[in-house]
């Protein structure tokens, strides 16, 4: 994984990919707006995160983000286990990511991540 500190993760449905560029940003899934705010990932989490919350679903993408453009929205909160994770306070605008990679199954049935 990237160790730039200035890049964040999103995992989600190609689906929701195609419809956040349709609209200029994506607002959330479901998990997402019930939380209020859009669940991310540092680059040392974000396969714990596909193992907890994506094991077994096709058809994923993975967005790499510049949370630097996200400015105040974006806040450092404890979640699993006290660790801090990324959370976004409103939608996640399309210009913010940099890189949009697919998120494909092995046959043991664990995401394949790139090399980032």
């Amino acid at each position: 994984m990237s160790t730039d500190p200035d890049r964040i993760y999103k995992i989600l449905s190609s689906v929701e990919w195609a419809a956040a560029l349709r609209h200029g940003a994506f607002e959330g899934s479901a998990v997402d707006r019930a939380d209020g705010f859009v669940h991310l990932s540092a680059a040392d989490q974000v396969e714990e995160t596909a193992e907890k919350h994506f094991a077994g679903q096709t058809d994923l993408k993975l967005l790499a983000v510049s949370a630097s453009t996200l400015g105040g929205r974006l806040r450092w909160e404890p979640s699993r286990g006290g660790r801090l994770f990324p959370h976004l306070y409103g939608p996640l605008p399309v210009e913010a990511v940099v890189e949009v990679f697919d998120l494909p199954l092995a046959a043991d049935g664990r995401h394949v991540f790139p090399q980032l």
